[in-house]
């Protein structure tokens, strides 16, 4: 039996077969060849080894159209040879680079090695006479080209008989085939179904282009041959064709890119001075060890051919270096080389903090390093568009990957097709959980809820049970975050591309399939914590015209180590979280090594031991070795196994590992097999007897070693990615300001995180200037030792007028908010640009009360549609505005709560200061503030003071009057409640903005929590 047309799942949204269900059912139909045909060449790889499982032969196939005269005609081909699969690799990528929908005459001649071409029996070839385009396809394949006649469900098309009239005058064989795009018959709706999804239309849409019959499944090998028992050749004929498309896919190769150099340059040699260099700059007149080491790696590097690889990171590197991009000090096990140190690749000196090469490049296994780059997550493109300039853009892209259809995604997108209306999906939106790993089963049997709205209609039955049939499905493709692959030749000899954005090519195949044919994958990661860091540098530049140099920092600073140990890590890299913070307050750093530690303990599992570490490190617990040989290699960690390096360093010292057998058995223990665990074990003590440890030392370590496997954390990632933590809670320690005022615009739309550090601002005792028209940039910025608000920060404003008014500002002041309409011109001011400034604070520096400026908005707004309608030049603009300044309006000054209401809305937090803080000062007591109340304990007594926002007066059942109540701080709002009691004693007191002390109980009830009265005082 041949099947040979499977369109799979890969296909997006045009099939619904899955590897799992199909391949099953082949091998139960005896399936001897199968061709995958899908409209991109999505899904090869996986199809191609499942087919390899399975023992049936496998075919590549690609359903596309070709130009002929003025139409456009559907064709499949098939790769007959090796030659044919790379045809097809450059077929399909110069289609979809190119944006085109058929092939050209000038492409099918081109490409038409070692491929066969298959003319089907559909419409578009039936039409009217078209023998013409059956000789043009049979002049260019020859004996490679085929008619196909296709009996779905046994039922022949009416054109079946001129259609084989056509072939025959042309010469062709005809195949029998079967294009199989669901599974069983009964998936033909959920079919149609993922097709409408793919188009984005409803069922009932009129222009959704429909399937043109429902049989279009996998068909059992009888049910194929009864379709075609009075041509029985046909079926054979297409056995013989698929038979004859003998393909191999090379796998597993080593498609490490070339860095360009003259041929005359020995590598090793070029590669050795470069590191020389580098390392004399980084550690002048460093010590054998170091050369040593840097020989050793350098060899390693050179036997196992990477030496390009280095040196195109070397170069990209220096690129962001030159371009002021700021890099991460190193990432993954990278940071373990002293190569990579001594070209500046990371900035971690492996030999300072005990890291071992092997667990990078280890000897003995040879897999391709992995360095990871990380850059500033704003200007990340500008290094990947450099590489795919330098290395040219056919050798370079960026990785495909595939979002599949999510419980709560499949569910909606079902519902979308289906026609229901808004509420519905809400509804759906609500009852299916977002968690990872949910699936619409478990959300059912989770949610009651769900089961009894499904049940009401039938409707939503069948929703519902279409949507599991297309849950798991790949709905679409992007770009992966970060990954970007480099090619020696260019990359459709190997694998399909597509268009992508940024204008570098995207692969049609994700990252495993390209790591599965030898292509090597290099990650260039966006960290926001380094674009931080960058926003902090800039923000010192442009105040103290002073340049921080990161990498010079003491890494030695009390005062940093204070800061962590009292927890004050808002903003600070890994570090800000509750578990965090209590884990540096138990720990207490006094060296780095304490922050590399935290960061590699803080993690299920291993966080049992943060307690132990911090009793050893304070000297609360004695530390106690399994074997005394093991206390140099433990004694940084306090006896504790925290890293992976240690579990190597233990192997080669009790049991005479090399570092690269200790790498092995390291990776070998944590996959905790039996047998494995054995064998390892028998070598371990066979290693300890020969250099003369007991046999009892030696089980005890190797069971140690077992036990913290799993725990073992690289140390090389800990230590690189501790340096931004540092370097992050340094910049907090020593350079507050900047430091709070790059965090605020990091985080800019964020208004429940900008309100949590503005609080934290104010604890510090850090000054917070309104947005001003005449000092403020966009973002935040430091003026003299302050915090000065950026202009973005306003909600509502275009940030086109923001543009226009910071341009206009260059030529100088503004005199007059009028001053500021004639020069931005009415297209930027507007009622809608400026009402939110004025009423943020932004037009306070014009010395008059935001009431009159509100009231003169309208006034300007005319001015500027005068005197400057548009950008072009105006009117009046030689003539000066003297002749005609508009008068401020008189107006009544905006009441304080007005003002901080205002500033709220616009601001999403008060500026000016709350009435509420200038009485607390005065009342001098400690009050708990309104937006703490979520956290503190059901039943804990509290005192609060607080502004009357909101009264609601309701009655009980039985008839008694009672009262919710907000208050508002300058923390933000909290609910009271006075029960009967207490609302009769205290309701005169109940008037809006009242300023009310509160004593009462907090109560938490249905994850909402309230205050509930029990006296007031005013």
């Amino acid at each position: 039996m041949v099947y040979p047309y499977i369109s799979t799942s890969a296909d997006l949204l045009k099939s619904t077969v899955r590897l799992d269900e199909l391949f099953p059912f082949l091998k139960e139909q005896g399936t001897a060849s199968v061709a995958i045909v899908n409209t991109k060449m999505y899904g090869i790889l996986p199809f191609w080894e499942a087919c390899s499982r399975a023992g049936i032969h496998g075919v590549i196939g690609f359903s596309t159209c070709i130009e002929f005269e003025e139409l456009t005609l559907p064709i499949v081909l098939y790769a007959k040879t090796n030659e044919g699969y790379s045809n097809l690799l450059k077929i399909s990528s110069a289609l979809a680079t190119r944006d085109k929908k058929a092939i050209p005459e000038q492409w099918l001649k081109a490409y038409k090695n070692g491929l066969i071409c298959v003319v089907p029996n559909k419409i578009e070839w039936v039409m009217t006479d078209r023998t013409p385009a059956f000789r043009y396809v049979k002049s260019i394949f020859g004996g490679d080209c085929f008619g196909s006649v296709e009996r779905p469900g046994g039922e022949k098309s009416p054109e079946e008989t001129a259609f084989l009239q056509t072939c025959q005058a042309a010469e062709m064989s005809i195949i029998a085939t079967q294009e199989s795009r669901y599974m069983k018959e009964q998936d033909a709706f959920a079919f149609e179904v993922a097709s409408a999804i793919g188009q984005g239309l409803k069922l009932n849409d009129p222009q959704r282009e429909r399937p043109v019959h429902t049989k279009a499944y996998v068909p059992a090998a009888e049910e194929l041959r009864a379709w075609f028992s009075d041509q029985p050749e046909w079926l054979e004929e297409t056995a013989r064709m698929l038979e004859n498309c003998q393909v191999t896919i090379p796998m597993n190769r080593q498609l490490l890119p070339v860095f360009p150099l003259a041929e005359s340059v020995d590598r090793s040699q070029y590669i050795a001075e470069l590191c020389k260099k580098g390392l004399e700059e980084r550690i002048p007149n460093y010590s054998s060890d170091y050369q040593n080491r840097l020989d050793y790696e350098l060899s390693v590097i050179g036997k196992m051919g990477y030496i390009d690889y280095f040196l195109i990171v070397t170069d990209f590197m220096k690129f962001a270096r030159d371009n002021e991009i700021l890099t991460g000090p190193g990432r993954g096990s990278s940071a373990s080389s002293l190569v990579a140190f001594s070209l500046r690749i990371t900035d971690v000196d492996p030999l300072e903090h005990g890291l071992l090469f092997e667990r990078f490049l280890n000897p003995e296994r040879v897999t391709l390093p992995d360095i990871d780059i990380d850059f500033a997550d704003y200007r990340r493109h500008e290094v990947v568009e450099y590489v795919a300039r330098k290395y040219g853009e056919a050798r370079t892209a960026q990785i495909i990957t595939f979002g599949t259809l999510s419980a709560k995604a499949v569910a909606r997108d079902t519902a979308r097709v289906f026609g229901f209306e808004a509420e519905e999906l809400d509804a759906i939106s609500k009852m299916i959980p977002n968690r990872p790993g949910t699936t619409l089963k478990s959300a059912l049997k989770e949610s009651p809820h769900l089961n009894n709205w499904i049940v009401e209609k039938e409707e939503r039955k069948t929703w519902f049970k279409t949507a599991i049939k297309l849950e798991g499905l790949p709905r679409h493709a992007s770009t992966h975050a970060a990954g970007v692959i480099l090619s020696p030749s260019p990359l459709v000899d190997h694998v399909p591309i597509e268009k992508g954005n940024e204008g570098i090519y995207i692969t049609q195949w994700p990252m495993q399939d390209l790591e599965a044919v030898g292509l090597l994958k290099m990650d260039f990661l966006g960290l926001r914590n380094l674009t931080l860091l960058e926003h902090i540098r800039r923000l010192m530049l442009f105040d103290k015209k002073v340049r921080i140099d990161y990498r010079k920092l003491p890494l030695t600073d009390p005062e940093t180590f204070s800061l962590l140990a009292h927890g004050d890590t808002t903003g600070v890299f890994q570090l800000e979280s509750d578990g965090m913070r209590r884990a540096l307050k138990e720990i207490r750093p006094t060296a780095f090594g304490d922050i590399v530690a935290v960061n590699a303990l803080f993690r299920p599992g291993p966080m049992e031991f943060i307690h132990l570490y911090a009793k050893r490190k304070h000297r609360k617990e004695k530390v106690v070795y399994v074997h005394p040989i093991l206390e140099p290699i433990l004694k940084e960690t306090h006896g504790v196994i925290v890293y992976q390096e240690q579990i190597m360093q233990i192997a080669a010292a009790m049991a005479g590992f090399s570092y690269g057998e200790a790498d092995l058995l390291r990776r070998a223990v944590s996959k905790k097999k039996r047998e494995i665990l054995d064998e390892e074990r028998l070598h371990f003590v066979r290693g300890a007897l020969s250099k003369g440890f007991p046999e009892s030392a030696a089980t005890a370590v190797y069971d140690l070693i077992v036990r913290f496997a799993d725990y073992g954390f690289p140390k090389s990632h800990a230590v690189a990615y501790s340096m931004i933590s540092y370097q992050l809670a340094y910049m907090k320690t020593h350079y507050a300001v900047y430091f709070y005022a790059a965090l605020l615009s990091t985080n800019t739309g964020n208004a429940e995180k900008i309100k949590a550090l503005l609080q934290e601002i104010k604890e510090k005792k850090i000054p917070l200037l309104p947005p001003s028209v005449q000092k403020s940039t966009g973002s935040f910025t430091v003026e003299n030792g302050k915090i000065r608000i950026g202009l973005s920060s306003v909600k509502g404003v275009p940030a086109t007028a923001i543009k226009a008014l910071l341009s206009a500002r260059k030529e100088g002041a503004f005199s007059s908010m009028f001053n500021i309409a004639e020069r931005i011109s009415a297209i930027h001011f507007t009622r809608k640009a400026f009402e939110p400034l004025i009423k943020a604070g932004a037009l306070d520096d014009f010395e008059l009360d935001r009431g009159i400026l509100l009231a003169s908005l309208d006034s300007a707004v005319k001015h500027a549609e005068l005197v400057k309608p548009d950008e072009e030049p105006g009117l009046f603009d030689d003539m000066g505005t003297s002749f005609m300044k508009p008068k401020y309006a008189q107006a009544s000054p905006i009441p304080d709560n007005l003002k901080l209401d205002f500033e709220k809305d616009v601001l999403g937090f008060y500026l000016s200061p709350h009435p509420i803080e200038s009485e607390k000062e005065k009342r001098n007591k400690p009050y708990a503030d309104l937006n703490g109340v979520k956290n503190r304990r059901d039943k804990e007594l509290v005192t609060v003071l607080g502004l009357v926002e909101d009264i609601k007066r309701i009655r009980t059942k039985k008839g008694d009057a009672m009262a919710f109540v907000t208050l508002q701080d300058e923390t933000g709002p909290a609910s009271l409640t006075l029960f009967p009691a207490e609302y009769a004693k205290y309701n005169a007191l109940l008037e809006p903005h009242a300023m009310l002390e509160v004593h009462g109980v907090i109560e938490n009830r249905n994850q909402q929590s309230a205050i509930i009265c029990k006296s007031i005082h005013l």
